[in-house]
């Protein structure tokens, strides 16, 4: 049964400092609502338990996108149509710009933020594989003031984060560094477009003397939320690329995700898929060119 707007407070402070002391005030009452792009699904299909929203979406303090000498900060009010179409991010960090042009609808890039994306917390978000390859960095502030937190210890379970009921994402932090060598993004799904991901591998690496270095690995839509598969990485960093590697590789990947059976796809199919993804990098790397081709191919069925 949809849900009655009458029942539903929505407030707009207009600036990130009433929006902190509105929170602050009463941490845990105030939901922020940005895009709305999931919030907005919740309420017409009557599901959507907060009751009270203060509006984000526009704030001038969480649109900004700012070169600086080692890195690259994304406000979190940034929607997917910036993301894709800024020079910045996509000379800097291309992996992020496609990954932007794989969310949702463009009416959905157009409403919907890089924040409230990680917020909302889904294993299957476009966005994480590429940001946990990059090494992101989330700024959250509040009313004591910002603390910047590792992306890849952000997520503490289903839809949990480490977030505090008085805090905001304010932005996203990129490294400098973290563009380099091969990168890597595949998504699998159903269709070309407008497709929730059965499996999706972001990677960077790189192979100087014949030995794996700097190597990331983020993966999404295998675990609880978007994983930064560490263990692998350990097996591959500073080894050479042989064949026998990219296999104890695959079986240590298997033993960190934990896919399940659901309505897209099964568990099994996931832990085959990521470890055909991990060693599709893993020939990229070897070859020492970005892939070429589509940038997420149509299942194959048959």
């Amino acid at each position: 049964m949809r849900s009655r707007a009458a029942e539903y407070e929505l407030v707009t402070p207009g600036t990130l400092a009433g929006v902190l002391e509105l929170m602050a005030a009463e941490p845990g009452v105030w939901t922020p609502m940005a895009g709305g792009t999931e919030l907005m699904v919740q309420f017409g299909a009557g599901r959507l338990r907060a009751r009270k929203l203060v509006n984000i979406f526009g704030l001038a303090e969480l649109k900004a996108i700012r070169e600086e000498p080692d890195g690259l900060w994304i406000g979190a009010g940034t929607t997917y149509t910036q993301l894709r179409c800024s020079e910045a991010v996509r000379r800097g960090y291309p992996l992020l710009a496609r990954a932007a042009g794989w969310t949702g609808s463009i009416a959905n890039q157009n409403r919907g933020t890089l924040g409230g994306n990680l917020v909302n917390g889904s294993p299957a978000a476009d966005s994480p594989p590429a940001l946990l390859a990059y090494g992101a960095e989330l700024d959250l502030v509040s009313g004591r003031g910002v603390r910047r937190v590792a992306y890849d210890k952000f997520h503490t379970g289903y839809k949990t984060s480490v977030l505090q009921p008085d805090e905001l994402v304010q932005g996203v932090w990129l490294p400098r560094s973290a563009g380099h060598g091969v990168e890597y993004l595949r998504k699998v799904g159903p269709r070309n477009a407008m497709a929730i991901s059965k499996v999706a591998l972001g990677a960077v690496g790189s192979l100087p003397e014949g030995k794996i270095a700097g190597v990331r690995i983020g993966l999404a839509s295998v675990a609880y939320a978007p994983l930064r598969c560490v263990r692998t990485e350990q097996v591959l960093q500073g080894a050479p690329l042989t064949n026998a590697l990219v296999e104890d590789a695959r079986a240590c990947l298997l033993g960190e995700m934990a896919p399940l059976d659901d309505l897209r796809s099964t568990g099994r199919y996931r832990a085959e898929v990521a470890g055909n993804l991990l060693e599709e990098f893993l020939g990229q790397l070897r070859k020492g060119a970005n892939p070429a081709g589509k940038s997420m191919e149509k299942e194959r069925y048959g």
